[in-house]
């Protein structure tokens, strides 16, 4: 005897009235600190500081403005969420251009090419986190060494910065204490001495598997572990607790810099930073500083690949299974505008914590590692970074940077390959490689979870480029897609929100400031890069 077929089961949808109250509204916040997590490391610490370095106070206005630029069209991705319920994928392949049925259209094309870039900038951050571990806890004898050599170059560097700010501030009149002077110069010559017998000495190739390599694979393999059977909580929570380490121990570091004589930030060099204009001609990196900056442009704040995966965050953590599905009612229009202020508290809340962190982390590169004539490159990336805490923190500056630099960028490699597991499965579902099931999108997530920290630790041992190079090529690839995200917002403003909660025509003017804004970043890097295969 034959069955009738089951009917298809009934999900009930529970909605949820939106916090009124600031205490409410802040208890619901979430998604942004996440988004902060995956931000403050690959585009602060490494991009954000290298752009200092090579360019000085230069460019602050464009760091800045990289931050604060990107938060209009984020809330409109929000926004569409809340309204329509649709991932941002799914959104995506509704815009028009060209497009193969089934198969996605050109922006989920490129997003596939942007992931790639994204996953080797993952390749670059765990080899970041594997030099901070191969510094504070060497494997090999090479590595010990090699450490040895690292702090003799690098502290070289800063006594010597010393000394040349010593030699000016006697020509200006301001001669400094005669006894420090002397210490200083007598540290030089025994360092320059340690230096040159490492130099003397027998000369090795580095092994493949050196020891921040050795590292980097036990971390994501760790990664993977965690990720597989960690939940949204584990993830919100030690991405907070990271971001907040670190962050404040910057900011710290940057007010108490002030008191050195050295390296203490001046009022014309804000004046200088915030000027809106390029480097100086003379200005030692100024002729790479601008391209670096537009590649750091694309990961500062929130980056492409954040823009794309902070709607799924915000579908995680309720707002629009809250609102519920859109209809015609009034009380449907009152849910949607409160849990929209709750996502725009969430954006903008991030938005600060993540402008001082990466205004902080700009001045340091700028103020220490600019002055000292280093940038922060290949093997010694970590251990030059460490420098910018030196002049504040003393000896004690290795110790509290390596647990610094181990959070946020364990942060990021974290958070990120969480949203990448996210968004990626959304992908296959949306060309058609898997099926549109509930259950086979959380099967994606759990295996793409582990997969993809192991991906990227392949792609930085193959990959023959230094972590900070494959940071900034993730850079390139996200200031490009910005303005691609940017028109996809106003396309989904203009004819697929619901008017009931539209916004005013002050946000629409600074949603177009936004991306006009984004593409002229895009279209000047595009050009810089352009420019490189036609040397003059």
């Amino acid at each position: 005897m034959s069955q009738a077929p089951a009917k298809p089961v009934e999900v009930e949808v529970k909605v949820e009235q939106p916090p009124l109250r600031i205490g409410g509204i802040l208890l619901r916040l979430g998604p942004g600190l996440i988004i902060a997590g995956s931000i403050v490391g690959s585009g602060e610490l490494i991009a954000t500081t290298k752009t200092g370095a090579e360019a000085g106070f230069w460019l602050l206005w464009l760091i800045i403005v990289g931050c604060v630029i990107k938060v209009f069209v984020q809330i409109e991705l929000g926004r569409d969420v809340i309204v329509r319920g649709k991932t941002t994928l799914d959104a995506l392949s509704e815009v028009p251009g060209p497009a193969i049925p089934g198969r996605g259209n050109w922006l989920i094309w490129y997003y596939f090419a942007m992931f790639l870039a994204s996953a080797a900038q993952l390749g670059g951050i765990v080899g970041g986190v594997g030099q901070a571990l191969a510094i504070s806890a060497p494997i090999t004898v090479d590595g010990k060494a090699f450490n040895e050599q690292l702090n003799i170059t690098s502290r070289l560097a800063v006594v010597e910065a010393e000394l040349a700010n010593a030699d000016r501030a006697e020509t200006q009149g301001r001669a400094m204490n005669a006894e420090q002077v002397g210490r200083l110069r007598a540290e030089r010559d025994e360092l320059a001495a340690q230096r040159a017998a490492f130099e003397a000495g027998e000369q090795r190739g580095r092994p493949f598997w050196s020891d921040d390599r050795i590292w980097a694979v036990v971390v994501a393999v760790v990664t993977a572990v965690l990720l597989m059977l960690g939940r949204y909580g584990l993830i919100q929570n030690v991405s907070t607790a990271m971001v907040a380490l670190f962050t404040l121990m910057t900011v710290v570091n940057v007010f108490m810099l002030q008191q050195t004589e050295a390296w203490a930030i001046r009022w014309q060099d804000l004046v200088d930073g915030l000027s809106f204009r390029l480097p100086p001609a003379d200005t030692p990196g100024g002729k790479t500083a601008m391209l670096t900056a537009l590649k750091t442009f694309g990961i500062i704040g929130v980056g492409a690949t954040e823009l794309v995966a902070y709607p799924y965050w915000c579908r995680e953590k309720g707002y629009a299974r809250f609102t519920g599905p859109r209809d015609d009612s009034e009380g449907w229009a009152e849910r949607a505008r409160g849990w929209m202020n709750v996502m725009r508290w969430d954006a903008w809340c991030s938005m600060v914590i993540y402008t001082v962190a990466t205004v902080a982390f700009y001045l340091l590169g700028a103020a220490i590692l600019g002055r000292a004539g280093l940038v922060p490159e290949d093997r010694d990336l970590i251990r030059t970074l460490n420098v910018m805490y030196e002049p504040v923190f003393g000896e004690w500056a290795r110790v509290l940077f390596l647990l610094g630099a181990f959070a946020v960028l364990y942060s990021t490699f974290f958070v990120a390959n969480a949203g990448h597991a996210r968004v990626l499965s959304d992908a296959l579902r949306v060309m058609g490689f898997i099926s549109h099931s509930e259950a086979s999108r959380h099967k994606a997530i759990t295996w793409l979870s582990g997969l993809l920290p192991l991906f990227c630790v392949v792609l930085y041992l193959a990959l023959p480029t230094s972590p900070a190079q494959l940071v900034l090529l993730s850079g390139m690839m996200q200031a490009l897609m910005l303005p691609m995200l940017a028109g996809a917002a106003l396309y989904f403003r203009y004819t697929k929100s619901d008017p009931r909660v539209r916004p005013g025509i002050v946000w629409d003017v600074f949603v177009w400031i936004s991306s006009a804004g984004m593409l002229v970043a895009a279209v000047v890097l595009a050009y810089g890069e352009i420019l490189k295969f036609f040397p003059s």
